[in-house]
């Protein structure tokens, strides 16, 4: 299966690269949402800023919107499970539209959130073999789907307690970075592939 990791044109994408390499899988870095609508499954990594991603992805957001409405596999981290929204807080430009809601600043005394989190799951196949999931955090901002069903694990950070996983049909959002969260994070990685191979 050939998985791309979609270059938003900021920061170190080889640690994510790095922990997605498994048998059978290959794993490019697509430098465009249009090189990585050729894949097999995307991968939205965790770095940058909600504006400047969604004005990289602007000619194929339909596309994307397209393609993981017909069950493309993806995966989006922090930036990238935003990303899977339709707008943000943090910057003007559209997201790729899959889940319905806000993505709005975190309430809490200290922002950004950076640090270790407890992660509470619902029954889902990503989370197998994860348990107890604590997991790294970097957000200034979080998601909240209009669907409640969409929510497949919380977290609470200060007196804030906000979605820590989104899921509609193959497409799955995580708000923490699973690339550094020690052996549950690249369980959780494994565990994606795995539920999206053919």
């Amino acid at each position: 299966m050939n998985i791309a990791l979609l270059d938003y044109g900021v920061g170190n994408l080889h640690s994510l690269a790095k922990a997605l390499v498994s048998p059978g899988h290959r794993v490019r870095i697509a430098s465009s949402a249009a090189e990585a609508l050729r894949a097999d499954a995307l991968v939205l990594p965790g770095v940058g800023n909600f504006g400047a991603a969604a004005q990289r992805i602007a000619p194929e957001r339909v596309a994307l919107h397209d393609a993981l409405l017909d069950g493309m596999p993806c995966l989006g981290i922090c930036l990238g499970m935003q990303l899977l929204f339709e707008a943000s807080e943090e910057a003007e430009g559209a997201g790729i539209g899959i889940f319905a809601g806000a993505v709005t600043r975190l309430q809490t005394e200290r922002v950004p959130h950076m640090g270790w989190n407890q992660v509470d799951p619902h029954d889902d196949a990503i989370f197998t073999g994860t348990a107890p999931l604590v997991a790294y955090f970097a957000n200034s901002y979080v998601c909240a789907p209009t669907d409640p069903a969409a929510t497949i694990a919380w977290t609470e950070y200060g007196d804030t307690r906000f979605p820590a996983a989104v899921r509609r049909g193959s497409t799955w959002g995580v708000q923490f970075h699973p690339e550094k969260s020690a052996a549950p994070g690249l369980r959780l990685l494994h565990n994606f592939l795995a539920a999206v191979a053919p």
